[in-house]
């Protein structure tokens, strides 16, 4: 039995490393969305042309969303504690996650690369300053994690029970989900998420998911593209 927090095959890895995403399964392909656009004419078709791309790209610039829900993706995320907390902000997703109620193996860390430092004017952001150095600093969030672990197994070995053990876990304790989510609000959460106003962390894993659909939706991408985003 393979273990939830080994990244599938068609992953791709953010934060230096430290964290993935995978694609798991997906229900559905470009031509789904347009022939659920057109189930009135009751015809269906099995691959897409140029008027098909043509409705495709009037669905999103009109946001006629629903065509688009008959498409699922089903994505394994290994994720900062913190982070999971923003992605459970979109609740139309449906979520499963090792439970530290249940096992307290293969337990990981976060470390950031690179300290920001925070805004002056806007609490929820953060800057990149080349002359902060924080390696210092680096070893102090390491050293905390090796703590915080070691008073984990304390109480575990001491009798404790792991729902009340894992508490003394920090924030960024590395956590493993599933998270599947159709794309009209996939489409939304990359446009929250790949953003100037989204925090850095979260921003990797949006940029990562695009990679991984564009095969699946090349369409879409291009239509994103011609907007003048990256995908």
């Amino acid at each position: 039995m393979e273990h939830l927090n080994v990244p599938p095959v068609n992953h791709v890895k953010v934060l230096g490393g430290q964290g993935w995403v995978g694609l798991i399964d997906h229900l559905g392909s470009e031509a789904t969305i347009v022939n659920a656009a057109r189930v009135s004419f009751g015809k269906l078709k099995q691959s897409m042309d140029e008027r098909d791309v043509k409705l495709l790209n009037y669905l999103i610039e009109n946001r006629h969303t629903s065509p688009l829900e008959h498409v699922v993706f089903t994505f394994s995320v290994h994720c900062p504690l913190f982070v999971r907390g923003q992605w459970h902000r979109h609740r139309t997703w449906s979520y499963n996650e090792i439970s530290r109620r249940y096992t307290e193996i293969d337990l990981e860390f976060y470390t950031p690369e690179v300290l920001r430092r925070q805004s002056e004017d806007n609490r929820q952001a953060s800057f990149f300053d080349p002359a902060f150095h924080g390696g210092q600093l680096r070893e102090e969030i390491r050293r905390h994690n090796r703590l915080s672990l070691e008073l984990y197994e304390k109480l575990l070995a001491s009798g404790v029970c792991r729902e009340q053990a894992r508490g003394v876990l920090p924030q960024n304790m590395m956590v493993t989900f599933w998270g599947t989510v159709d794309l009209s609000n996939l489409l939304h959460f990359l446009e929250l998420r790949d953003s100037d106003h989204a925090q850095s962390e979260i921003r990797e894993y949006a940029v990562a998911i695009k990679k991984l659909i564009k095969p699946i939706v090349p369409n879409v991408a291009a239509y994103f593209e011609k907007k003048g985003q990256v995908w």
